[in-house]
This record gives structure tokens, C-alpha cells and sequence, in this order.
């Protein structure tokens, strides 16, 4: 099961206490307290695995430990280690405390999410001319606290969309090695599932249904995956009795949901051709081209209609 919304609470390590001791040895008298250690802080950063975010799904609440406490002889305490942790690249990351929101878009990026407290001084660093035996010391400063917030939003070059059982898992397989489940029934694709066309990523969004975008079926979780991707290929298939009202359905919930999905690059493809006589073809393929005119009939058992969906990705990876 892809996890790709939690909210978690995270704690940045507090700094450690300043010691207060003095030098027992003869003719070297003086204040000897080492300073507090400083407390971890807690970075996300972005990795390749889309579900990630797994990890979370039971742990809510992640703790990292605090600086030690400085000791006698001038030694100070032990910094605490820092926390990374991972996350997929499309991540979008809010603070739901201070509203503030950043994003994973690359492999490797790294965002402070927590930052760590300082350490105390110990009472070495109060020693003066007039105070040589101070007994001051500082406690650490509290590591920062927040609620977090993490919501995947795929990066894909290309989003195959489409009613339940349009052919979008099947047409994913076909183009690349990814392994989607394929079945002859609706919501056979439950979580987004990613392929890589030479350069081209991309993503099997779950079937959508009319009223998605006020959260019918599997509602926005999935609309929002199409936000970020660049060009969509609309599949409707060949055995609808009614095309011209699938392919409004699709439309009108991207245009619902906002965000400019309805804005974006549109291939449509009329897939399961092979299914319906070349009249009947004909026929549908006319009746769509009144609502899009960049339109194909498609078979995954067809070598030249396959030929010419790739004659298209290579087109946007000469683009690209």
C-alpha cells in the first residue's frame, strides 16, 4: 500500500548542561566545567523510493537524544548525532505549526526540519578577574519541536489518466518494465505505479471517477498526483457507449480540482481498439476528434498503434 500522506510530530535533541567543577590539583585551582554537548537536528532528505513515506505509518513520533552534559576537567558533553531522514523526491514537506512549506525535488536534497539546541556553558566560561571561583552555569537550549506534515505529489514527465479500466496499467506495462496489476475490472490500480521510458518518467494514476474532486471513489488523493506532471496521456476506452461523456467526466473533475491540471498538454488515445470492428472504430474515432483532435486509436496487441505512442514520448524526450 503506497503511503503517500502522514502527519507526524518530530523533536530535535535539546543541548546539554554546563558543568560546575573546579580543579582539585594543588597550585592549579580554578573553574574546570566543560560545556553542554548540542542537541541533533532532523533533516529530511529526497531518495528515489516512491513509497518512502511507509516508514511513518505506525512511527508518529520521532525523537532524537539529547547533548550530554558537559563534565569536570573541561570536558564537554557529547554532541548527539543527527536524524535524516528519508523521503521521496515530490515530497512536499509542511509545517503545520508555522505554516511554512518546502519541497523534495531532487535526489539527495537535504531540508532542515528541526534544529537542534545549543549546549550550556559550563562555569569555565564565567571565570574573570574578579570572579574566580564562579559558580554560573547555563542548561542547554530546548531542540525545536514541530508537527509535520508530508504529502507525495509525483514527479512524472508523462500521467496516464483515465476512467477505471481504460488500459492505462496495461499500456504502463507495455512501455516500460514497470509490473502493474492488469485485470478486467474497475479499480484494478489502488496506488499510483511508475515506469521509465529511456528518460521519461512515467505514472499510472488511478482511475478516476465523476465526483473525485470532492473525494467520491478514491477521490483527490490521486488528482493531486497529476499536479506536478507535465503532459497527460487521457485514455478512454473503445468499448464505452458513451466517449464523448467519458472524456467530459476526466475533464471536468481537473478542471474541479484546479491547480491547472485542466491547462495542461493533452494526448487522447481510444485504447482496446482491437475489441470493436474497424467500422465502429471509425466511427468513435470521428465522434472524438469534434472534442480533441490530437487523437489515436490504440491496442497494447498492435505493434504500429504502439509505434506511434512511442513515436510521440520520443518527441517529448527530444523536447525535454
Amino acid at each position: 500500500m503506497l503511503v503517500d500522506d502522514v502527519k507526524i510530530k518530530i523533536k530535535a535533541g535539546n543541548g546539554g548542561r554546563g558543568a560546575v567543577a573546579f580543579n582539585k590539583n594543588l597550585m592549579s585551582l580554578g573553574p574546570t566545567g566543560g560545556d553542554g554537548g548540542n542537541g541533533g537536528s532532523i533533516y529530511f532528505e529526497g531518495v528515489s523510493n516512491l513509497n518512502a513515506l511507509a516508514q511513518f505509518r505506525y512511527k508518529k513520533d520521532i525523537k532524537i537524544k539529547n547533548g550530554g552534559n558537559g563534565k569536570p576537567q573541561f570536558n564537554d558533553g557529547a554532541r548527539s548525532e543527527d536524524l535524516i531522514l528519508k523521503i521521496p523526491i515530490g515530497a512536499v514537506i509542511t509545517n503545520l505549526d508555522t505554516g511554512e512549506s518546502s519541497e523534495i525535488t531532487k535526489v539527495g536534497q537535504r531540508v532542515l526540519a528541526a534544529k537542534g539546541g545549543r549546549g550550556g556553558k559550563g562555569n569555565f566560561q564565567f571565570r574573570s578577574s574578579i570572579n574566580t571561583t564562579p559558580m554560573e552555569f547555563q542548561k542547554g537550549l530546548a531542540g525545536e519541536s514541530f508537527s509535520i506534515r508530508l504529502e507525495l505529489k509525483l514527479i512524472a514527465d508523462v500521467g496516464l489518466i483515465g476512467l477505471p479500466n481504460a488500459g492505462k496499467s496495461s499500456l504502463l506495462n507495455e512501455l516500460t518494465r514497470a509490473r502493474s496489476k492488469v485485470a478486467n475490472y474497475p479499480f484494478t490500480t489502488l496506488e499510483p505505479n511508475l515506469g521509465a521510458y529511456y528518460e521519461l518518467i512515467l505514472a499510472d494514476i488511478p482511475g478516476i471517477i465523476e465526483g473525485a474532486s470532492r473525494g467520491k471513489g478514491l477521490g483527490v488523493k490521486f488528482l493531486r498526483h497529476i499536479e506536478r506532471t507535465k503532459i497527460l496521456f487521457h485514455l478512454i476506452s473503445a468499448e464505452s457507449e458513451n466517449l464523448a461523456g467519458d472524456y467530459k467526466i476526466i475533464r471536468n473533475e481537473l478542471k474541479t480540482y484546479g491547480g491547472n491540471l485542466s491547462k495542461k498538454q493533452e494526448y487522447l488515445f481510444l485504447t482496446k481498439s482491437d475489441l470493436v470492428a474497424p467500422a465502429e472504430l471509425k466511427k468513435k474515432l470521428a465522434s472524438l476528434k469534434k472534442t480533441n483532435k490530437n487523437i489515436l486509436a490504440l491496442s497494447i496487441h498492435d505493434w504500429d498503434s504502439l509505434e506511434k505512442v512511442k513515436k510521440i514520448l520520443n518527441k517529448i524526450q527530444e523536447e525535454k
